[in-house]
């Protein structure tokens, strides 16, 4: 299909046609074969990923002043997918009260991505608020947290500045205060977008200054093995996300991970906001056996059909399951 729109970005064609066209194909091939999509794509699939999920956002998906797009908490210390689910869902509904004492009815307004969007601009509230319900929740001990900045969205290309909580700031102030941020709140162990999407130098500073974290890169990558060379060849983050709807088929997007993992970057696959109900992406999480699936909120039809299949999908391998808890930085 590819070859025959022979477009750099699938204009002739269509990207929204190519790629229900390689699903379609993914799926029809799997149910000839008489098996399930994630073992027909590989037969070694049974890792199933932690959730990131995001419960608090702010950003371009939000009606609020909060910059940071999405403050997720990821259960690292569940025993299994299910479990995740359950921890999940508990600690949903402890900081759902936590919002509405703290901040009223409107707190627990939901945006695009699923999460709560309260009437805050602080990232640090954003963080205290959320570990709060975690701790209400009674899971302090088997959370760590993901923050997806999604930078390209508040930086000015014309001026070199990004215009952050109230201020013009750049990226050597941007980099000062993710450090603070991630000093202050030790729990954050992964970093999605913190710089402008064509910053690699910047990304390579931070990457180096916070080696110890995962420093994912989204728009940095968009899911296309010459943007990921390009960013790996520079040392600019130390992860990639991956979604397929971004690069346009099953394949580019099974190859930039594999790509990603020979070169020792861990993929974290995920949605896109506005999703369908389709779980098809859970079966590619499987398969590629991601430690991370960025899932969006709790809430749901459209990410419920994901968080049922991977439960679906971790009774069918029954005890060849594996939960990637803490090993979420996993090369497949």
């Amino acid at each position: 299909m590819t070859d025959l729109d022979g477009t750099t970005n699938k204009s002739r064609l269509g990207g929204n046609s190519i790629v229900g066209v390689s699903l379609a194909v993914a799926r029809a091939a799997a149910a000839a074969c008489n098996l399930p999509l994630y073992r027909y794509l590989n037969s070694g699939s049974h890792v199933l990923p932690v959730p990131q999920a995001s419960l608090i956002n702010g950003g371009v998906h939000a009606g609020n002043d909060l910059d940071i797009q999405e403050f997720c908490v990821m259960p690292v210390g569940a025993k299994s997918f299910a479990q995740a689910v359950r921890i999940l869902s508990e600690i949903f509904m402890a900081l759902k009260d936590l919002l509405q004492e703290k901040l009223g009815k409107v707190a627990t307004n939901s945006s695009e991505d699923g999460g709560f969007a309260p009437p805050i601009s602080s990232s640090a509230q954003a963080m205290e608020l959320l570990s709060e319900g975690v701790a209400r929740a009674g899971y302090t001990e088997k959370i760590v947290y993901g923050l997806d900045f999604a930078s390209t969205g508040f930086y000015n290309p014309k001026s070199d500045v990004y215009r952050f909580e109230g201020k013009n700031r750049t990226r050597a102030e941007m980099i000062s205060f993710i450090k603070n941020l991630l000093t202050e709140f030790p729990a954050i162990a992964s970093i999605e977008d913190p710089l402008h999407e064509d910053d690699l130098e910047g990304m390579r500073i931070l990457t180096e200054k916070l080696s110890d974290r995962l420093i994912i890169g989204d728009d940095t990558f968009a899911t296309n093995i010459s943007r990921l060379r390009k960013g790996i060849a520079h040392g600019a983050a130390n992860a990639m996300l991956c979604k397929v709807n971004q690069i346009g088929t099953v394949t580019e997007a099974m190859d930039a991970a594999h790509f990603a993992m020979r070169h020792q970057y861990p993929v974290v696959m995920s949605v896109r906001s506005g999703e369908t109900e389709d779980a098809i992406l859970s079966d590619i999480s499987v398969a590629l056996n991601a430690g991370l699936f960025k899932t969006g909120g709790i809430r749901g039809a459209d990410r419920g059909a994901n968080y049922n299949r991977f439960i679906e999908i971790e009774t069918e391998l029954g005890q060849a399951a594996v939960y990637a808890g803490s090993d979420f930085t996993r090369l497949g």
